[in-house]
């Protein structure tokens, strides 16, 4: 599973579009470091982009395949269970006309094989994540960029709301505006943080 696949022109991308073969594709929301490389990846591969109506529409209209759901809502791909979740963020799509809307931005509580991890998407803080929480997460990805999401300290208080056993930082120090130390996130985390630089794993 790929989620924001940003990949070109992405300086920290240790891979191309081309290297990658995923079964499913979840995009958050429309900004150019998401949406990225969606639909040339599930054009080439047959993965379903997963995806708010409003940009599984885009989607599919540029030939390629597409699930479209809405917040609060679960859909079943491939035994995994994909429930899109709320984020505080905007949503829009570039295009030669100019910005076209793109539904409400979201994240995602993905579970498959026993195991939940929560996308947050790009998101400030909200109270809810302790609904999102009730579900049993294993692992949390948590933007801390800070300027257009939560930043290290915010995320380290969703990870009081949502109790994870793990959480990864992520959405941050792509780009100058978005530098942050992430060791400053590990220190003030209510659970266990591993960073990842680009290309690293980690078993879940």
């Amino acid at each position: 599973m790929l989620v924001d696949p940003f990949l070109t022109n992405n300086p920290k991308a240790p891979l191309g579009p081309d290297a990658l073969e995923p079964d499913i594709i979840c995009v958050t929301h429309g900004h150019s470091d998401h949406l990225g490389d969606s639909i040339q990846i599930a054009k080439r591969t047959h993965a379903p982009i997963i995806a708010i109506h409003e940009i599984a529409l885009l989607a599919a209209q540029k030939g390629a395949p597409a699930e479209g759901m809405n917040i609060g809502g679960t859909i079943r791909v491939r035994d995994t269970d994909i429930t899109m979740t709320p984020a505080t963020h905007s949503s829009s799509i570039e295009n030669d006309s100019g910005l076209l809307p793109a539904g409400d931005p979201g994240g995602f509580i993905i579970s498959s094989n026993s195991k939940t991890v929560y996308h947050a998407g790009d998101t400030g803080l909200f109270f809810d994540m302790r609904l999102i929480g009730e579900r049993g997460i294993d692992v949390a990805l948590l933007p801390i960029g800070d300027r257009y999401t939560m930043g290290a300290i915010d995320a380290a208080k969703a990870t009081e709301l949502l109790r994870p056993k793990l959480a990864i930082p992520m959405h941050y120090n792509t780009f100058p505006g978005i530098e942050q130390d992430p060791q400053l996130f590990k220190e003030e985390a209510a659970c266990e943080v591993t960073i990842l630089k680009p290309g690293e794993e980690v078993e879940i």
